[in-house]
């Protein structure tokens, strides 16, 4: 395919990704104080008042858009990686295209994993630790909007951390990627797990280890999916079966014509 082949087919699958996003936020806006319940739940459990502060007129009005529009790509995600894998078809063979569709089944199943294990682990123990160092003198009181956008941060952050062993899964397929190269790079991965932590959590350490963590355990669990569904490399006696047999060849092919008969003859 040219670049503009591919450019069209990308414009074709973001249109249709913004299509199904806007199905699932009229679909899931009815429910968005229910949703904006759930989301504001870990939060109110560990504060003195139980409530958040507004200054904006407009921005409870937006808050529950963004909930709805944000329940909306969950609940389409499905559809959405689909779109994702499907852009990627072309440089793919025929027996590679036919697991696309369970690989953006399982992409969307750990995606909404990740967001989950945020909501019900990381929040709560994040949120003690911010909300104790609240004491007479210093009230919490979080601003709606900043709280919003804190959340939904790690939310995403944390359902595209968990999309690794997909990717590991793809990769191996294709053979790009082995068990072997990712147990060499295991030291510099459990570094960058935590340069990752870092820079999508905030500067504490409670919540960076509780995404380092989980990162440093889908590493693992990618290893094993490689080495389970990876391309399985040759022992090394048959790779060096196979070069010596390549070098004969070669020789063979080299070889002047004359030689070949003096050879012959003097074998006779």
């Amino acid at each position: 395919m040219p670049l503009t082949a591919h450019l069209l087919d990308l414009r074709k699958r973001m249109v249709r990704s913004f299509i199904a996003v806007a199905v699932g936020f009229i679909a899931c806006y009815p429910f968005s104080k229910e949703l904006f319940g759930y989301l504001m739940d870990p939060m109110t459990k560990v504060l003195q008042t139980g409530s958040f502060i507004y200054t904006y007129p407009p921005e409870a009005f937006f808050t529950y858009i963004k909930v709805s529009l944000v329940a909306g790509v969950f609940a389409t995600s499905p559809f959405i990686f689909y779109q994702m894998w499907q852009f990627i078809a072309p440089g793919l063979y025929d027996h590679e295209r036919k697991i696309l569709i369970p690989i953006a089944l399982l992409s969307a199943i750990f995606f909404v994993s990740g967001a989950c294990f945020g909501y019900f682990v990381v929040f709560p123990f994040g949120f003690e630790f911010f909300a104790s160092f609240s004491n007479e003198s210093i009230v919490f009181m979080p601003k709606l909007s900043e709280y919003l956008g804190f959340a939904l941060k790690l939310l995403f952050a944390f359902g595209v951390v968990f999309e690794m062993p997909i990717f590991v899964l793809f990769l191996a397929k294709l053979g790009m990627c082995t068990a072997r190269g990712m147990r060499k790079f295991r030291k510099y991965a459990i570094l960058l797990a935590f340069v990752v932590s870092a820079i999508l959590t905030p500067p504490d350490v409670i919540t960076q280890t509780l995404m380092a963590g989980p990162l440093i355990l889908l590493y693992e669990i990618s290893i094993l999916v490689a080495y389970t569904f990876g391309k399985k490399e040759k022992p090394a006696e048959e790779v060096e079966e196979d070069s010596e047999d390549g070098a004969e060849a070669e020789n063979e092919v080299d070889s002047p014509d004359g030689e070949a008969d003096a050879t012959k003859s003097g074998s006779a």
